[in-house]
């Protein structure tokens, strides 16, 4: 497949790492252009949107980011097949070959966001063109298929939120490309991460009642989130998980600046991921209040902030058109995934969303990603099922 091969050579060469950190962040712009040049050869409506993210001090700008959505064919229905432009950063000295050059050994395809999720794009291209081609004229679609490439997916979701922020058209069903082994995907879990910041009082070490300590303070803290997580074990479980509890990751703490001070400053940072029926808002709640019980009267004052506002946990029920048809076309019964992805925002835009592509989630993420080429014609030949049947 030569076309795909040269796709997927292209989308490779185009840097498009999303990273907290700005000196490793990238525009993907170049990659929502290459995208949008081969689907408007295809004969889809571009559009290309302008990504905002949205922090503390209000909404600003990302520089560089930007979402496609392509369209072909009209209707109230139809099909989307969504996937996220960026990668993560690459580890330098750790690859076997460059990372932005596709190479092919050993029956596979090596490159950054070969499986995710450039791959998924590559795919998708060839499907779609050998269905037209197949059909002769895309005026036959009876609904439309839409094709919406994210931006920074693997840092803040902003591409996601941005989609929803405008009530971009929708489709009835869609299909997010994360790599899941052609397995569909019906259910994941949310995430967030948090930081709690106590401050208390400073004083020489050698009498406790000259400070206040907020190092002290923090362990009463932990105790009590350790607490929480006990109680959210008992009170939410899911054998469909690995992990069939929700969790609550203590990551880090930061405080005190000298052995011989009483600690004024201290810093906890920690995610939850969250099951289905969890909402983020009320974990958040939980937390606040239960933070805001352990400390009264202690004369320590505590701030939240959210590293990372999250994403939702997500799940489509079985029941789903979408997922069963999935499910008859793989012959896999529809599974949960570990990882969070952009389906809830697809979700909530009115969307009966699974998350199905090809390439091993194992492998994203690390020196040496690939995708294996075996997935390649399965993926080609399932694309091209889902569109006949919701765009035919």
């Amino acid at each position: 497949m030569p076309k795909l091969i040269q796709n997927l050579q292209d989308l490779i060469a185009l840097p498009s790492i999303s990273s907290s950190n700005p000196a490793l962040d990238t525009s993907n712009r170049p990659v929502i252009d290459l995208l949008a040049e081969r689907l408007a050869d295809l004969g889809f409506a571009i559009e290309i949107q302008t990504v905002t993210d949205s922090s503390a001090n209000g909404a600003h700008t990302t520089a560089g980011k930007y979402n496609l959505i392509a369209t072909l064919g009209t209707g109230s229905g139809g099909l989307v097949l969504a996937g996220h432009t960026d990668t993560v950063p690459y580890d330098e000295g750790k690859w076997q070959s460059d990372p932005f050059t596709l190479s092919d050994r050993d029956n596979r395809f090596y490159g950054l966001g070969t499986t995710d999720m450039k791959g998924f794009f590559a795919v998708a291209l060839e499907a779609i063109e050998s269905f037209c081609q197949t059909l002769g004229d895309s005026r036959k679609l009876k609904q439309p298929l839409i094709v919406i490439a994210t931006a920074d997916e693997e840092t803040s979701m902003a591409g996601a939120k941005a989609l929803v922020a405008a009530d971009t058209q929708q489709a009835r069903y869609a299909v997010i490309g994360e790599p899941t082994g052609l397995q569909p995907v019906r259910m994941h879990k949310g995430v967030m991460m948090e930081s709690i910041t106590l401050e208390g009082r400073s004083g020489h070490s050698s009498n406790p009642a000259l400070g206040n300590s907020a190092l002290d303070a923090m362990h009463k803290v932990i105790a009590e989130l350790m607490a929480l997580r006990e109680s959210w074990g008992k009170k939410y479980q899911n054998p469909a998980f690995e992990v069939i509890l929700p969790t609550l990751n203590l990551a880090s703490i930061h405080g005190g600046d000298a052995t011989n001070r009483i600690c004024q400053h201290c810093e906890l940072r920690f995610d939850v991921r969250l099951l289905p029926g969890m909402q983020n808002d009320d974990v958040r709640r939980s937390i606040k209040n239960r933070v805001a019980s352990t400390l009264a009267g202690s004369h320590i004052t505590a701030n939240h902030s959210s590293l990372f506002d999250g994403v939702s946990a997500f799940l489509e029920p079985e029941t789903s058109e979408l997922v069963q048809f999935a499910e008859k076309l793989t012959g896999h019964s529809a599974i949960s995934a570990g990882f969070a992805t952009e389906a809830p925002y697809l979700q909530a835009l009115g969307m009966q969303t699974i998350v199905m592509g090809p390439g091993s989630i194992d492998c994203a993420h690390q020196a040496n990603e690939y995708l294996a080429q075996d997935q390649i014609t399965p993926g080609i030949d399932l694309l091209k099922s889902l569109i006949q049947q919701y765009c035919l």
